[in-house]
């Protein structure tokens, strides 16, 4: 059996901020401290009152938190758009290079289905995807 992977060729992605992956079923936006200073400082905020406000212990870690439908309370209800856009934790920054999303074509079809920016956009190499999966085991 062969190691060579099935995007070898490297894949297409482009963000559309559509915000469909920022929505659905429940899930974990992993967090450290750091991007929580970061998104606190780009809203003009206590960290005190973003970590009341956004984020939940999960164990020993900590998860952005989501409203009851399942979205991000950083997802903008009516333009559906991150409102922390350009301090987004590094989970979503490697979306949708996960692990999970890349383990095979099946997989990659299904973050097509809900990524409009899926197979379209900037063509990202084998290394490049690689190292954005590596960030952040999913």
């Amino acid at each position: 059996m062969s190691d060579e992977k099935w995007y070898k060729d490297g894949l297409r992605f482009q963000c559309t901020q559509c915000g469909n992956c920022c929505s659905g079923p429940e899930g974990y936006v992993w967090v450290n401290d750091e991007e929580l200073v970061q998104i606190a400082g780009f809203l003009g905020k206590p960290l005190d009152e973003v970590k009341t406000e956004h984020a939940r212990r999960v164990g020993n870690r900590v998860s952005l938190k989501e409203f009851a439908n399942g979205d991000c309370t950083f997802l903008h209800t009516k333009e559906r758009r991150c409102t922390i856009y350009p301090v987004r934790p590094q989970q979503c920054r490697t979306w949708p290079f996960w692990n999970s999303n890349i383990s095979s074509p099946r997989a990659w079809k299904g973050v097509e289905h809900v990524c409009p920016g899926a197979g379209h956009g900037q063509l990202y190499t084998l290394e490049q995807i690689e190292t954005q999966a590596a960030v952040i085991p999913l």
